[in-house]
């Protein structure tokens, strides 16, 4: 029996719909979003991928990269493959890919439908990435399908825990941020109910502890 949970798409115009349209906001948020993001973030990203275990020639993929946010705390001798849907994010990404000096493999790709086989990754890398795409059960079932055997998963995003219900003020600001670019009360835990994985921690990160930072092993 496959440990993934079935997932019903929606309706394929409404989906692609919405997909063209995530993807188009993107390619214009691409020139400021370094701007607005790499400050208030950069302690997030660097503290989350700390905890990974990234020896030479470890296989990893780079879940919804946006403009490459991640690389700089990133070892230059891993095998490196780097996936978003916008291609404004894309080439900015591989600007920096290529000035950090990553053998890097940059491409446009889905992350709820990824062209890799089972099993092929050590680690996945999904930070900002569930909340901003349309199916995020989809986008987790495909990191995980694609992470090998006791492999890890770094997990940052900005979600609720367990079945806490959300605060004022991220319900006061959610339709906006949903409008603008992403889903400030993802369930995380809900997501992830029916694999098999093993926390190796689970804390808050950035502004505020807006987001959460989920260490995972596949076992």
């Amino acid at each position: 029996m496959s440990p993934f949970s079935p997932v019903t798409p929606p309706p394929a115009s409404t989906s692609k719909a919405r997909r063209g349209w995530k993807t188009a906001r993107w390619s214009l948020y691409a020139p400021i979003y370094d701007q607005v993001a790499a400050r208030a973030l950069k302690s997030a990203h660097r503290e989350a991928l700390a905890t990974l275990d990234l020896k030479a020639g470890t296989r990893v993929l780079l879940l919804g990269a946006g403009t490459g946010l991640d690389l700089p705390f990133l070892p230059r001798d891993i095998e490196l493959e780097v996936i978003d849907a916008s291609p404004a994010m894309l080439r900015r990404c591989r600007e920096r890919a290529e000035t950090l000096g990553f053998d890097a493999n940059v491409k446009q790709g889905d992350a709820m439908a990824l062209d890799f086989p089972d099993g092929y990754f050590d680690v996945v890398i999904a930070h900002l990435i569930i909340a901003v795409v349309p199916e995020p059960q989809a986008a987790l079932n495909e990191a995980l399908r694609v992470l090998a055997h006791d492999g890890e998963l770094s997990l940052l995003d900005k979600g609720l825990r367990g079945q806490q219900p959300a605060g004022v003020i991220r319900r006061l600001l959610n339709p906006l941020a949903r409008l603008i670019a992403t889903n400030l009360s993802v369930p995380l835990d809900s997501l992830l109910q029916e694999h098999a994985v093993k926390r190796l921690g689970d804390r808050d990160l950035g502004p505020g502890g807006l987001l959460r930072h989920m260490h995972l092993r596949k076992i």
